[in-house]
């Protein structure tokens, strides 16, 4: 059966551009709504977050944080105390370890805040300061300090410090002795010969790759294995990191690293003459520190010191207590009773 065609006349179509096909007109539909969600959700890498100014994912410090200018640089710091003033307050620059932060002084704070001024900042590079992609030195980090109590109009202070923080609080005592009359340290860096060798590999295979196997290795003599918080504190320590990273963050850590095992406080110790106190935890034998402190006990003029049983690297967050209570005692002492 044919069937019959229509007697109606055929409209022709319009002469120009043939009109697209159902295909087509569906995937132009899908490419002018999906290329402009797509440039939206793409991050333009010329223009990279900005690293965070407070912690966000990790333990902030209870005390009110504040922001400074030093040197070109934005750092973060607290300014607490005297709670309860004496004639000999005394102003104190707490000094963080390295990639260390405001917040690993807490503990200490309450206690030393109680008669005698508390500064802790976080420097350049660290923390939650300005992490400028810039060359990284002890040297530097001496002129932040000075910088910053000069920013603050403070022209004597005790520095106090672990670690990176105890290798500078030495290192500032000896460059201004009338600034900084009295000292105190635990465990610093650069108590060892100075290993040039060492220093150089550090500098030259250093970066982002070997960054978090090496920090992994380091952590493991910060925090004795029966400390209870342990694990607590290595998780947000990791955390942390994970929330600064960035190339600033990453030469900081290997030039600060590379420039300690470099020198020597070995070196300048005898010429130290301020009153000293000088800590270590017995337990504390990464970079044969043990043997280390000793020296510099011997070397420094007049120091005293004093070791705490079953602590190891990281004495402000095992034993904040006995810490703060052991250097408040020092600073409370009476000239006649200094070492």
């Amino acid at each position: 059966m044919h069937r019959r065609r229509s007697s109606a006349p055929r409209r022709r179509r319009r002469s120009g551009a043939r009109r697209p096909g159902y295909p087509a007109r569906v995937l132009r539909a899908v490419l002018l709504l999906a290329v402009p969600l797509l440039l939206t959700a793409c991050p333009r890498s010329a223009e990279p977050d900005p690293p965070p100014t407070r912690p966000l994912a990790v333990r902030t410090t209870p005390f009110a944080q504040r922001d400074l200018r030093v040197l070109g640089h934005r750092v973060r710091y607290i300014d607490e105390g005297p709670t309860q003033p004496r004639r000999r307050d005394r102003v104190l620059v707490l000094i963080p370890g390295h990639t260390s932060r405001i917040e690993e002084y807490d503990g200490l704070v309450p206690t030393l805040a109680r008669h005698h001024r508390v500064l802790v900042l976080d420097y350049p590079g660290s923390g939650y300061a300005d992490k400028p992609d810039r060359p990284y030195d002890l040297r530097f980090y001496e002129e932040v300090t000075l910088a910053f109590l000069d920013a603050l109009g403070v022209e004597r202070a005790v520095p106090v410090g672990g670690s990176l923080g105890g290798n500078l609080v030495l290192r500032l005592g000896h460059r201004a002795p009338e600034r900084f009359p009295r000292l105190v340290a635990w465990a610093p860096g650069s108590a060892w010969e100075a290993r040039p060798g060492i220093e150089r590999v550090m500098r030259a295979a250093g970066g982002r790759l070997l960054f978090w196997p090496t920090v992994w290795i380091q952590s493991r003599f910060w925090y004795g294995r029966d400390w209870p918080g342990r694990e607590a504190a290595l998780a947000d320590t990791f955390a942390y990191y994970e929330e600064v990273l960035g190339p600033g963050f990453v030469r900081m850590y290997w030039d600060m690293a590379a420039d300690q095992v470099g020198r020597s406080l070995f070196e300048i110790a005898p010429a130290i003459a301020q009153p000293t106190l000088l800590m270590w935890g017995d337990r504390d034998d990464g970079a044969n520190m043990g043997e280390g402190v000793a020296r510099l006990h011997a070397l420094l003029p007049h120091d005293e010191l004093r070791v705490f049983p079953g602590a190891r690297h990281s004495l402000a967050a095992e034993i904040p207590q006995p810490l703060a209570d052991t250097i408040d005692e020092f600073l409370r002492r009476s000239e006649a009773l200094l070492p």
